[in-house]
């Protein structure tokens, strides 16, 4: 068996060695009691980031997301996001069982919201209609290739948002790669936002955990909802110094994931599969020309030793990370440039 290049995802990086030796050397205490200090370090790093006052430490993105909606969407209010948005699609209907939210869609064809179009969606409130809440935008665009919303798009929703009276949420699952990528500093996108979700298991390495960003009031109330979905978490600051360490020494590197993504799209490109013009940040989609079946090709890379995500019946998709290297992205250009010619 050949040498194993898996771009699947992000999320499966494993601790660097550095990041292990910061987890066994956690100071740790029982974070339900607020008594971890690697915890609470970690939370108020990220909020000062983020130029916001408060920040929960949560096991997972999802749960990050779920309970920033709850926060800004009462039960039986309307949230609109994008239709490819990770809340609507791979949430598993979250927002409406255990928020009572209602989710409304618009398009985004390049996964950057168009604003007008966002304005006319919101519904204010009337008779018998469901009045809009909350809008949230994802950054980077998981479905749409890494997509970045640029800071004036952000900032004329910012605008329409508070002229609203809706509150504007992001999912930043991988917000860390649209600051690097963008060059724009992750305080100049939080101060746009009345509730964040990062996280920290994707392109910064960390083996677990998110965290919900936003103002106190907010954040003691997100406490109060993690406990009540099952996210209290005990000594948690072993999990915490990873986040740390990740902060501290993977993200300025994520510029070579996307230097290694834009490499691999090249590669691609020279069979005819794909536009480089499409790629910024670490994640390369690709959509097959004349139905061919994205599982079949998947299922022939990963006999000659490439692993790759299937994300609809004809496109798959490729994600760098800190686990593969130029000689895998190498190795993997010439697996699926060999599938796509044959």
């Amino acid at each position: 068996m050949p040498h194993i290049v898996d771009l699947r995802s992000d999320t499966i990086t494993r601790p660097t060695e550095g990041m292990r030796r910061a987890m066994a050397g956690a100071e740790v205490g029982d974070d339900v009691y607020g008594e971890d200090p690697s915890v609470r370090a970690l939370e108020d790093e990220v909020a000062d980031l983020f130029g916001h006052e408060a920040a929960v430490f949560v096991p997972s993105g999802t749960m990050g997301n779920q309970i920033c909606l709850r926060l800004v969407v009462p039960p039986a209010g309307e949230l609109l996001c994008d239709a490819e948005a990770h809340i609507v699609t791979y949430e598993s209907g979250g927002a409406a069982q255990h928020g009572g939210i209602q989710t409304r869609t618009f398009t985004s064809p390049d996964g950057v919201p168009a604003v007008a179009e966002v304005a006319g969606a919101i519904r204010p409130p009337g008779f018998a209609m469901v009045p809009t809440s909350a809008v949230a935008v994802e950054q980077t665009h998981n479905r749409h290739g890494g997509a970045v919303v640029p800071l004036d798009v952000l900032t004329d929703l910012r605008l329409l948002t508070a002229q609203q009276g809706v509150a504007l949420h992001c999912d930043g699952a991988r917000i860390w790669n649209a600051s690097v990528a963008a060059g724009v500093n992750l305080r100049d996108y939080g101060v746009l936002f009345d509730t964040l979700s990062v996280c920290l298991s994707k392109g910064l390495g960390a083996p677990v955990g998110s965290l919900l960003v936003t103002d106190a009031s907010r954040a003691a109330e997100g406490r109060l909802l993690r406990r009540r979905l099952g996210g209290g978490m005990r000594q948690a600051g072993v999990l915490a110094a990873a986040g740390l360490y990740a902060l501290r020494h993977h993200l300025a590197r994520l510029a070579e994931d996307h230097r290694r993504a834009y490499r691999l799209a090249v590669r691609l490109a020279g069979a005819g599969a794909i536009d480089t013009a499409a790629v910024h940040t670490n994640i390369v989609s690709v959509a097959l020309p004349n139905g061919r079946s994205a599982l079949a090709l998947a299922s022939a890379a990963r006999e000659a030793g490439v692993l790759i995500s299937v994300v609809d019946p004809h496109r798959f998709r490729l994600v760098t990370h800190l686990d593969v290297d130029d000689e895998g992205v190498e190795r993997a250009g010439e697996v699926l440039v060999g599938l796509l010619t044959s």
